[in-house]
């Protein structure tokens, strides 16, 4: 049969639609025309389906964003030996506005942003015992999507007001052809946020407690805490990890037994920490974890001893570390295959006994439960109360999380610093690409750029 498809690109919120003929025998689940694909239950589903796939892309959840963050945060803990100019910049805090992963990441992420807003618009024609999971699953994307993009392209929600600040654009609507109307703004940080906790507080009370290796009720309670915490609402950021804990546990998620079954190798399945994870298989997904810290990918990311040296030497992470050709790797993503893991329950933890701590309370366990929780698995003899501090939980989270993608925001959140780069410099912000402005003229630029 012959169909006239539409492939979609995001610019900024708008997008721009290249319409292109081809013979085809099955309807694809990536490039949706919804005039004509979202006129049953089951075409939304697979429409769902495809959004999740958008959301792996290489440039957004397949992990571009998170080896940026790595490297955008790093002072003398990796070295970067790789060849792509655009990370070079990034390692280097000097990125032009024409950096084209700058712009893929931006891209990708409205893209998918898209494609939820399109199963969003459909949600009248699916069964209305399914209709509840869409639309949760839908906003919890969106929202996932909204949160990571403010993170990079605009100010910390702690960097002077953020009902002033420039966020990044909300939409919430399918954008189907270039109009007036389609040209939209940035809205404030605050308001991103606001966005960002109204989707998911929906989808957590949408979502089913078991979704298959789709987003749960777990999942969205999780980045909820994530979210909390960013913004330094730690009451909520304690209530949000601990519901993430309750729910999950009571559903199977657990911490593996030992920490490098968290991380294992030719395993095609989520582990039981998985809250959620992205799904690579030989045929479909990507894991660009692997493709940079690896030695059996690019091996472009090497660890220094100045990480190495964070570590007790009795810290069973320690021997997640591997050398290779004189260089030293981390194992964590040495699979090819290996799912992306987004949330592990091991986050939830941290969050709970750091924002119970800050906020001087003990949400479903004391802070020092939880952090020797994490402790105890990794080899660690277990802290007393006089030991628990904030660095002491901070550090924790940094090493048990280490490479994943948290560095640069833990460090702005703390108002930390990049070696002498402080924690609010704009050279650790994402330009707006230059091709959105173009497109857009109401589109204003980050400062510095």
């Amino acid at each position: 049969m012959r169909k006239n498809l539409y492939k979609i690109t995001i610019c900024a919120g708008l997008i721009v639609i290249f319409s292109c003929n081809k013979q085809l025998n099955t309807v694809p689940t990536q490039s949706i025309d919804a005039a004509v694909s979202l006129l049953t239950s089951s075409d939304v589903q697979v429409a769902l389906t495809g959004s999740y796939a958008d959301l792996g892309n290489s440039r957004f959840y397949g992990g571009y964003p998170f080896v940026g963050d790595e490297l955008l945060a790093n002072s003398n803990e990796l070295n970067w030996t790789g060849t792509y100019q655009q990370f070079t910049q990034v390692e280097n805090k000097k990125i032009p506005v024409d950096n084209s992963f700058v712009f893929d990441t931006w891209a990708a992420g409205y893209k998918a942003i898209n494609d939820v807003n399109n199963v969003l618009s459909a949600l009248a024609v699916v069964d209305s015992s399914k209709r509840a999971r869409v639309e949760g699953e839908a906003k919890f994307i969106r929202a996932s999507v909204l949160f990571d993009l403010v993170r990079l392209y605009a100010k910390s929600y702690n960097d002077g007001d953020p009902a002033a600040n420039d966020g990044v654009p909300i939409v919430l609507t399918p954008t189907k052809s270039i109009t007036p109307a389609s040209l939209v703004k940035r809205n404030k940080v605050s308001e991103v946020y606001a966005q960002v906790l109204l989707d998911l507080g929906d989808a957590e009370t949408k979502l089913p407690v078991k979704n298959g290796f789709f987003a749960t009720k777990t999942a969205a309670s999780a980045m909820l805490a994530r979210v909390y915490l960013q913004k330094g609402d730690y009451p909520n950021a304690a209530q949000a990890a601990n519901r993430a804990i309750t729910t999950g546990v009571a559903n199977g998620v657990a911490l593996t037994g030992a920490y490098a079954d968290a991380f294992p190798y030719g395993v095609t399945s989520n582990t039981s920490e998985d809250i959620f994870a992205m799904q690579v298989t030989t045929s479909s997904g990507v894991n660009s974890f692997q493709e940079f810290f690896s030695a059996n990918g690019r091996g472009d990311i090497q660890i220094e001893q100045a990480h190495l040296d964070l570590y007790d030497p009795n810290d069973d992470r320690l021997n997640m570390f591997y050398n290779s050709g004189g260089s030293i790797y981390t194992g964590k993503f040495d699979d090819l295959y290996g799912n992306v893991r987004i949330i592990r329950l091991a986050e939830m933890y941290l969050t709970r006994a750091e924002a119970n701590f800050r906020a001087g309370t003990s949400v479903g366990a004391t802070p020092l439960s939880d952090i020797n929780k994490i402790r105890a698995r990794v080899d660690l003899d277990p802290l007393t109360t006089p030991d628990l501090d904030l660095a002491a939980i901070l550090k924790e989270r940094k090493l048990e999380l280490a490479f994943e993608g948290f560095a640069l925001h833990d460090i702005k959140r703390t108002q930390g610093s990049v070696g002498t780069v402080a924690w609010n410099s704009p050279s650790l912000v994402y330009p707006i690409p230059s091709r959105d402005r173009i497109v857009n003229p109401n589109l204003t630029q980050n400062a510095g750029y």
